[in-house]
């Protein structure tokens, strides 16, 4: 049978898609968990059970089963739904919107600081409003609460649905590049690929490694869910070891805190990393640790921010940009000459396809109904467009580094926090260079540039790359995923003021934008040079590394691991010991068991993951459901 006719998009798929995005969005919106990992396991156990339906239903009613295709189609679109309305998206921006003024005092002195500046169609102003979100016991179902609400919810969707639009239009330019001509190695999405062949194989659910894997994570997650309920029963300690605090005595103390942690979710996914890759997190994660203890040495630690952490990082993700564009510059080229060209007046046919012609020109209108609905919307709010232009071709280098790190790194949590453009654009110019509204306005884009753990780009990549794998024609799989973004947004939203109004809020993430536009309006920090000099810094090393991998077959350091690598305070320091015994596990049955015996081991790494998201998350959602803190498989 035809792969090609089994695997397309369906509108059947599409449909229960959407359906599906709309409880796994108003979930996602209370809980942090699901979106803080790569791989999100509410989509994973969502696809799980789909497959499980379709065994069940495979013999008795097979024109009901759905295809593999079909599968991937609806994951992907769970994915973006959930990640847009996920931890450092609309949980970030939603409490934005009326954050300064519920909490404005004579202290803070917010009102005359910039409550000017704010443009009102892109806030909630009105107290009595505002009272029913943070105090609870209301319901957002009043007309005036309504109609408050109804006009920035709609402004600020415009610009998300054109950030969106933006990322298709680049994943669908270079995703060819990546896919085909370097042949990336896309770890995150190998445990849905295999889990959905050939619309669910009993083959899968039939190894005894998966289910010994299973049994060992699902095993560590019941016994501390139950600690929750019954203390007597003992915690296992696979977060709990902090070994920072023995370090007491200069220089040595500077290392600060270093836990020991053993996820059997992050060891799974860690495993599919590509082998140099694991090295080099968590040898970078060392490296980092020791440039503090150096600097502690070399007395250069009076340097407010030394050793300048997030400006390397920042700079490292730019260059990891440019690189990436640079590797793919000959594809780009061809794309630009030849999209609005036919292929008989090109003189080759063979370049470009008509049927790739054609998704090429989508993604160039994509990109040009988004950018200027971006540019449009923040003229409305009173930026200048140098401004706009700074801030956005910032933004969009550092979620294209981050896509492409997914793609070949694959890390099972990426963070970059504090680093995007609202932070250095300050640092490299000076808030006056900005002026009050253009730094309001930063302030205000905190709401989609905090930390990236769920930026919807890389999610979008990844579907694409499932299209390609499973010979699924891609035009309808893009349409789905722009109205699962979009359905994730509204969800969201709402999800927000849903539960908001009924359970009271404590402010959330927008203390963090407001802290922030208060510092720089109150004292108007001129150019941080010691930042941009270490943002160039960070840049540099990231191309001194990779000529040393292009020129040097023994050199394994990888330059995407160094910025990764940088996130001392969270990410990095909860993931790096799980890394570490995935990538020592993986060195050791490829040196001793060479391919085969690693091939035979994959099943149980996949255990180790579903037996995570199966116990770790229902312990999470009986958590939301019940109001209480249960136990949280991650961090």
């Amino acid at each position: 049978m035809n792969t090609t006719s089994i695997n397309h998009v369906t509108w059947r798929s599409i449909v229960l898609g959407l359906l599906l995005s709309v409880p796994h969005g108003y979930f996602s919106i209370q809980t942090p968990t699901p979106t803080t990992v790569s791989l999100i396991y509410t989509s994973v156990l969502t696809l799980l059970l789909l497959v499980a339906i379709n065994l069940l239903i495979k013999r008795w009613l097979p024109k009901a089963v759905l295809t593999q295709g079909e599968l991937l189609t609806i994951y992907t679109m769970l994915s973006l739904s959930v990640a847009i309305a996920g931890h450092d998206m609309l949980q970030v921006l939603a409490p934005v919107l009326g954050h300064p003024f519920w909490f404005a005092t004579p202290e803070n002195e917010w009102s005359s600081l910039f409550f000017r500046h704010l443009p009102r169609w892109l806030v909630v102003d009105d107290l009595q409003v505002l009272k029913g979100l943070y105090h609870g016991e209301s319901t957002l179902y009043h007309i005036p609460y309504l109609k408050a609400w109804l006009t920035p919810v709609f402004w600020w969707s415009i610009l998300l649905t054109a950030l969106m639009l933006v990322m298709v239009g680049l994943n669908i330019i270079i995703s060819r590049q990546w896919i085909q001509h370097e042949r990336l190695s896309y770890p995150v999405i190998q445990l849905p690929l295999a889990m959905a062949k050939e619309g669910g194989q009993l083959a899968f659910f039939r190894s005894k490694l998966l289910w010994l894997g299973i049994a060992v994570s699902s095993g560590i997650d019941l016994i501390n869910g139950l600690h929750a309920f019954l203390p007597t029963i003992p915690l296992l300690p696979v977060r709990t070891i902090e070994i920072g605090r023995l370090f007491t005595e200069e220089p040595w103390r500077a290392m600060g805190w270093t836990p020991v942690c053993f996820f059997p979710f992050a060891i799974g996914l860690s495993f599919f990393m590509p082998l140099d890759l694991s090295f080099s997190c968590w040898i970078f994660y060392w490296i980092w640790k020791m440039e503090l203890i150096l600097g502690r040495m070399a007395g250069w630690s009076s340097l407010p921010e030394f050793p300048y952490l997030k400006p390397q990082a920042s700079g490292g993700y730019l260059g990891l940009a440019m690189i990436g564009l640079w590797k793919g510059r000959r594809h780009l080229r061809q794309v630009a000459v030849r999209t609005f060209r036919s292929n008989d007046s090109a003189g080759n046919s063979s370049l470009l396809p008509k049927e790739l012609q054609s998704h090429y020109r989508i993604a160039v209108v994509s990109i040009l109904v988004g950018t200027t609905t971006i540019t449009l919307f923040c003229l409305k709010a009173g930026m200048s467009p140098g401004v706009i232009g700074f801030f956005f071709v910032f933004y969009f280098l550092l979620v294209f580094a981050l896509t492409r790190m997914r793609a070949e790194l694959g890390p099972p949590v990426n963070e970059l926090y504090n680093i995007g453009p609202d932070q250095m654009l300050p640092k490299i110019f000076g808030t006056r260079f900005f002026g009050p509204k253009n730094l309001t306005m930063l302030a205000m884009f905190w709401g989609f540039n905090r930390a990236h753990r769920c930026n919807p780009m890389p999610y979008q990549l990844e579907g694409l790359k499932l299209a390609d794998g499973t010979k699924m024609r891609p035009q309808r799989l893009i349409l789905a995923m722009i109205l699962a973004s979009c359905v994730g947004i509204w969800i969201g939203f709402w999800g927000f003021l849903h539960v908001h109004y009924r359970d009271g809020f404590s402010g959330g993430f927008g203390w963090e934008a407001y802290r922030h536009l208060q510092q720089w309006l109150y004292y108007m920090p001129g150019i941080d040079g010691a930042a941009a000099v270490f943002l160039g810094v960070g840049f540099s090393i990231v191309f001194t590394l990779t000529l040393m991998r292009q020129r040097f077959l023994w050199w394994t350091l990888h330059p995407a691991a160094y910025p990764l690598a940088s996130s001392l305070n969270w990410t990095m320091s909860w993931m790096w010991s799980s890394i570490f015994v995935s990538w020592l596990i993986k060195w050791i049955l490829l040196k001793y068991g060479g391919l085969t015996t690693y091939r035979r081991a994959i099943p149980f790494f996949f255990g180790l993951i579903l037996g995570d998201y199966l116990i770790g998350g229902v312990w999470n959602i009986w958590g939301v459901l019940s109001h209480r803190y249960i136990y949280t498989f991650w961090h």
